[in-house]
């Protein structure tokens, strides 16, 4: 266990010219013979096609404006459109999520990618290469057009397209960065979630130094550059070009499937699928790697066709919430519970990042399944023949990987949440394998998280597991391997409560208060059982419960708990020195047991205030246990912990007693605004 203390409106932005569906007299359309290859992360190209130097001839010209000179490459008419900032356009966790409706106000998508241009070095875009790619949720399609003329406004020389303008994270990670259309696991549809980032250089999450920038550029953009080109069809693969700018469209698979068959024995895991004795099913959810899913598990390692459901990428989802949990994928989590489930399943969430895996009658907790992945890495997954170079995990993220990296004798590495926060490790030769506890893991072969990687990784190791076993020979089974690691490392119950989109000022004052209460805390503090008044059932006077529920916390928790630290977890980078602060406030007791109070930057209205509660079990005999039994004397810790600042602001009302107080979950509405959470994982 890592220790702690230490609508769309166009009129104004474009010509008629831009709407235009004919070509221009310098557009030439090229069918494309061949995918083109993009990874570059030690694997061999079939082509250089990354490497090419787009050669550009200069003009300047003044713009409609008399103050504004515009440079423009050669056969490309540059527009200089007039904007103003927005408010709101700061970057959260994962770039910028915003209501689809706000998106489409005018220039709004616009002023951010200009933003994002001004805030670059121009020798990491001009002439170059991006990419860009997205989920295929609704909105994509326009915001596709718009991003692929201001790039050649702003002199990129190529832009690669997943056909459709639909390509995974986790493939836009793998062709180096570029742009990403997504909203992740939200809701989407005209009426719901829409959101832009930019990966960089080796393809991870742009860094805080550039975020901080777009978002600084966003406060005095006065204009967007806009390239005068028609839309690009992006139905077909093909390039077309536009003087010197050109725009590939390409297929988003084939290049992402000769990438995992590199990393993966395709052969192995095709010999599990063919079993007669193995079902597998994965759900796409209406998602991204719904154009994944049947290339990559029916036709190359021979899954039945109907093993895929919701494979089908939507605009909306299928009225779905593509967030492969056990409340969102609950069509998967009745098949695998149901009396003949299958064997294996997984799911992925909107962009292709996420995963969820599920055994037969079982769930695996993503802690648990990035721990797992890593303690059979080496002997079940030809990429890490070698052994990982080091491990890492997200600090809400269960200690599961801790314990293995320790075992393993590896690196070990505590972040805040992000992956963005993984990549300067994975770049510096630290990292091999990282996980989060929001269904996120992946390793160094791309610089995202990877949801079809995570869904590989386990049948890896269950067919490696079931390589010698003959037919009619029971298989070594999903929950056989999770209880197997538990019985050689220990269990840590985990759980996870979400309050969605709660009131954003309500949920700050929480941790702020939260802040204080751990600046306060002592090591060595005993949190015990208290003495029960059976007659009034208080701990004493209800006055003196008040005060004492201020004074002194560790008298009103239930459990038998000794702090090791209560701090507001900030980390320092090993590589670059970048500190991150306010990541989260956490309370870690000696038997590795810990509550920990967050504020989600992926939502796109109000906040999400997770809380996390984790509890270590070695006893083998203990660990069969469910969860929420487990954890009920810390889940009841964190029901008072997070109410201590309502007490506080009804001092002068009249109460019954502490115990039904604090227990009651209306307190926390104080809060959260919710009667319960919306999500428990």
């Amino acid at each position: 266990m890592a220790s702690c203390c230490n609508s769309l409106k166009l009129e104004g932005m474009f010509s008629s010219a831009f709407r235009s569906s004919k070509r221009s007299s310098n557009a030439i359309w090229i069918p494309s013979s061949s995918s083109c290859n993009l990874y570059i992360h030690g694997f061999p190209l079939k082509n250089n096609s990354f490497s090419v130097s787009h050669s550009r001839s200069f003009t300047i010209k003044a713009s409609s404006s008399s103050s504004t000179a515009i440079v423009e490459p050669e056969g490309i008419k540059i527009t200089s459109v007039p904007t103003k900032p927005i408010e709101g356009q700061k970057t959260g966790t994962s770039g910028l999520r915003k209501k689809v409706k706000v998106f489409m106000e005018e220039n709004y998508l616009s002023n951010w990618i200009q933003s994002l241009f001004n805030s670059l070095p121009p020798e990491d875009y001009k002439n170059g290469v991006l990419v860009l790619g997205g989920d295929g949720r609704y909105f994509n399609r326009e915001a596709s057009q718009i991003i692929i003329k201001i790039a050649a406004g702003n002199g990129v020389g190529k832009i690669l397209v997943g056909r459709d303008g639909i390509m995974s994270t986790p493939a836009v990670s793998a062709a180096n960065g570029g742009f990403i259309m997504s909203a992740s696991h939200n809701p989407g549809g005209p009426e719901y979630d829409w959101g832009i980032k930019f990966n960089y250089n080796s393809g991870q999450p742009a860094p805080e130094s550039i975020t901080d920038k777009i978002y600084g550029n966003t406060l005095s953009i006065s204009e967007i550059k806009m390239a005068e080109i028609p839309d690009v069809d992006l139905s077909r693969t093909g390039v077309t070009k536009y003087g010197s700018f050109t725009v590939e469209v390409v297929d988003p698979v084939s290049d992402y499937l000769e990438l995992m068959e590199s990393v993966f024995d395709f052969r192995l895991i095709k010999s599990l699928l063919a079993r007669s004795d193995f079902r597998f099913a994965f759900d796409a959810m209406h998602a991204v790697t719904g154009a994944y899913a049947k290339p990559i598990f029916v036709d190359k390692l021979a899954a039945s066709p109907d093993s895929i459901s919701n494979g089908v990428p939507l605009e909306d989802f299928g009225h779905g919430h593509p967030d492969p949990n056990l409340t969102y994928a609950k069509d998967l989590v009745n098949t695998m519970y149901s009396e003949n489930g299958p064997d294996f399943g997984a799911a992925s969430d909107g962009d292709g990042d996420r995963n969820m895996i599920l055994g037969k009658k079982f769930f695996v907790t993503p802690s648990d399944s990035v721990a797992i992945i890593a303690a059979n890495a080496q002997e079940a997954i030809p990429y890490f023949q070698g052994g990982p170079k080091g491990l890492a995990r997200s600090m809400p993220t269960s200690g599961a990987l801790d314990r293995v990296a320790e075992k393993l004798g590896l690196k070990f590495f505590e972040v805040p949440t992000g992956w963005k926060f993984f990549g300067n490790l994975m770049d510096a030769g630290k990292l091999s394998i990282c996980g989060e506890e929001s269904f996120g893991t992946g390793s160094d072969h791309i610089r995202e998280k990877d949801g079809i990687w995570a869904v590989l990784a386990w049948l890896s190791i269950i067919a490696h597991r079931n390589k010698d076993k003959k037919p009619g020979e029971k298989l070594v089974s999903v929950s056989d391997v999770v209880k197997q690691h538990w019985a050689t490392y220990g269990r840590n119950f985990f759980s996870r409560y979400d309050y969605e989109e709660c009131a954003s000022e309500g949920a700050n004052k929480m941790i702020d208060y939260l802040r204080g209460l751990a600046s306060k805390s002592k090591a060595g503090e005993k949190y015990g059982k208290f003495p029960i008044n059976p007659s009034t059932r208080c701990i004493g006077n209800c006055h003196l419960c008040i005060l004492l529920l201020f004074d002194c916390l560790k008298f009103l928790i239930v459990g038998n708990y000794v702090l090791q630290c209560a701090d507001d977890f900030s980390y320092t980078d090993p590589v670059d020195g970048s500190v991150a602060s306010k990541q989260g406030v956490r309370f870690v007791f000696t038997d590795g047991s810990r509550i920990i109070f967050r504020l989600s930057g992926t939502g796109s209205a109000g906040a999400t205030v997770r809380v996390y509660i984790e509890q270590f079990e070695p006893d083998a005999s203990k660990q069969d246990m469910d969860a929420q039994v487990a954890l009920k004397p810390l889940i009841g810790m964190l029901v008072i912990i997070s109410t201590i600042y309502s007490f506080r602001q009804f001092t002068n009302k009249s109460y019954g007693c502490i115990s039904d107080l604090a227990l009651s979950v209306s307190k926390l509405k104080d809060f959260t605004g919710r009667e319960k959470p919306t999500v428990i994982t």
